[in-house]
């Protein structure tokens, strides 16, 4: 089955301990890397639940199971982060950093890439929402 249909992704990535070691390699370049230290600063100094609400959120987004939304309730990533001024460069230190976690991973290469083209997606909507939140265009009346 392809990525992207059914639960696929989900079970390539590795099920839910995949997706976790993922998620902690995601957060160990992001801590030890001074490329990250703007997006690593948005974060509580217990980096313990940012794991688990990604690795859950993580889970769902690929096919696997909605564990998430039956610890945390619905989500909506970019008004989740809407608070935060999310330009191009902090979204590509998120998708750099994310590039870094994958190629740490026992993943086949397409599978990589195809994580990371889908997951430039909602980084780029985070971002749009952001402009919008923290640069309004004055109205037109």
């Amino acid at each position: 089955m392809p990525y992207g249909e059914g639960d696929a992704t989900y079970q390539a990535a590795g099920g839910e301990a995949g997706i976790r070691r993922l998620v902690d390699s995601f957060y160990e370049h992001m801590g030890q890397n001074p490329e990250f230290a703007t997006i690593w600063a948005w974060h509580p100094d217990d980096k313990d639940i940012t794991r688990d609400k990604l690795a859950r959120f993580l889970c769902a987004w690929t096919g696997g199971p909605r564990l998430y939304n039956e610890k945390y309730g619905p989500i909506s990533i970019p008004q989740v982060h809407k608070h935060l001024k999310v330009g191009a460069a902090e979204r590509d230190q998120w998708l750099n950093c994310m590039a870094l976690a994958l190629n740490d991973q026992d993943y086949p290469q397409d599978l990589r890439d195809y994580l990371l083209t889908q997951l430039a997606v909602p980084a780029e909507r985070v971002r749009i929402v952001s402009e919008r939140t923290h640069n309004p265009q004055p109205s037109n009346d």
